[in-house]
């Protein structure tokens, strides 16, 4: 990252300007789309505690839901991260 903040606009090429450019945001795109699934299985794991707590007897049938919420939330993460790794190398 220095090297980047100490050099001057001319003394990158187009191509590599647009590489760093692309990698910044492509960077920025996939931390952006991680806090979403990030915040939402915080909650679900939160709520599903908290049920379990409320009513112990149907622990079994909450936690397989909370898997299966975990598993669909993870996958907008993993749907992030195939649009940086696009974002990247295309």
């Amino acid at each position: 990252m220095e090297i980047a903040q100490q050099a001057t606009p001319g003394d990158f090429t187009a191509d590599e300007a647009k590489s760093i450019a692309g990698a910044s945001g492509a960077g920025a795109a996939y931390g952006l789309a991680a806090i979403g699934p990030g915040i939402g299985i915080g909650y679900l794991v939160g709520q599903a505690v908290q049920a379990i707590a409320r009513q112990p007897e149907a622990a079994g049938q909450v936690q397989t839901t909370m898997f299966l919420g975990i598993a669909f939330t993870e996958a907008l993460a993993l749907i992030g991260f195939v649009v940086f790794i696009l974002l990247k190398f295309v």
